[in-house]
């Protein structure tokens, strides 16, 4: 059966407004009709659409978040809820959807692909850039850079006021952002999920330091590790010097997206389109040595491993 109109489902970063507009004018430049999906799945629930054309894409690849909106939906968890998109994609004759986001989002396109034959390709986007067997996801550098910025500005306070200061950046289960900002931002410490570390070590490598006139110290902590204000506290008491601590948030998900970022997105978005209406489904979008390339789903939504050793060793080296 031929592909005549396709459906997007997205999550937010920075990235994704690039990416709808690569699906968009691919499929329309190959004779496909787009509906975009309101607020993720839940709206693939409630029926929430609207008509994607090239002109309702326009102006929008250097906008941060989604044209789409998004929402978390929890009802899709439930057979319920799945039997309810399922209807939504009848009812539009959806020959095909891309789901655009990140292991939940992945993970949402895979059900629909295994158990109700939907023909589904992903695109890995996040800031976490913790799909499996993705080296790079659209989102990931954006965020890095911005996280940058801001510690770039905290290390100028920092070193007026001869303070500790600890960036707590997002990052629940992956430490790939705050290893990156670490490194990039010459900062003496990182706290990340993949590794286990010592505080009291810490405070003693700090004290140190200040004996022998270092009198600034940034430590970077990813939140699903620590909390930045935790140990501040505990700092500040063990080794009697001022500490501050600044929670960057949400501000790593928005964002105009770098030109890395934009261009992964036009790629993804281009090379999925052409996996669809090749018959290809239950599939991730993916880089093998700059290369575009296919693996399931199943495969992208396992854990990933992320290399924490050589970016720890080598912060800890130039520190």
């Amino acid at each position: 059966m031929a592909i005549k109109k396709i459906g997007i489902i997205t999550r937010d970063c920075a990235g994704i407004n690039a990416t709808i507009r690569a699906v968009v004018r691919s499929a329309v430049h190959c004779g496909v009709g787009v509906l975009g999906i309101k607020r993720g799945f839940s709206g693939l629930i409630e029926n929430d659409v609207q008509p994607l054309d090239r002109c309702s894409v326009s102006g929008i690849v250097n906008h941060g978040g989604t044209i789409l909106k998004t929402a978390r939906a929890t009802e899709f968890k439930r057979k319920q809820g799945q039997i309810k998109a399922l209807r939504t994609i009848q009812k539009n004759a959806l020959d095909g959807l891309i789901v655009i986001g990140g292991n939940g989002s992945l993970a949402g396109a895979h059900t629909l692909a295994d158990k109700y034959s939907v023909p589904v390709i992903g695109i890995p986007a996040t800031i976490d850039n913790d799909i499996n067997q993705v080296p790079m996801t659209i989102g990931a550098d954006t965020a890095v850079n911005v996280a940058l910025e801001a510690l770039d500005k905290i290390r100028d306070t920092a070193t007026s006021l001869e303070r500790i200061f600890l960036v707590e950046v997002m990052g629940r289960a992956c430490g790939y952002i705050a290893l990156r900002v670490a490194l990039a931002g010459g900062c003496e410490e990182v706290i990340v999920p993949e590794k286990q570390f010592d505080i009291k070590k810490i405070c003693k490598e700090i004290t140190k330091g200040y004996g022998q006139g270092k009198i600034t110290w940034i430590i970077v902590v990813a939140e699903g590790k620590a909390r930045a204000a935790d140990l501040s506290k505990i700092i500040s008491k063990i080794t009697k010097l001022e500490t501050r601590e600044v929670v960057l948030g949400h501000i790593q998900r928005g964002g105009a997206p770098t030109a890395f970022d934009r261009i992964l997105a036009a790629r993804y978005g281009q090379f999925a389109v052409n996996a669809l209406l090749n018959k290809k489904t239950d599939k991730c979008v993916t880089l093998k040595n700059d290369n575009l390339a296919l693996i399931p789903l199943k495969t992208a939504i396992e854990k990933k491993d992320i290399e924490v050793s050589s970016y720890y060793k080598l912060i800890k080296l130039l520190t």
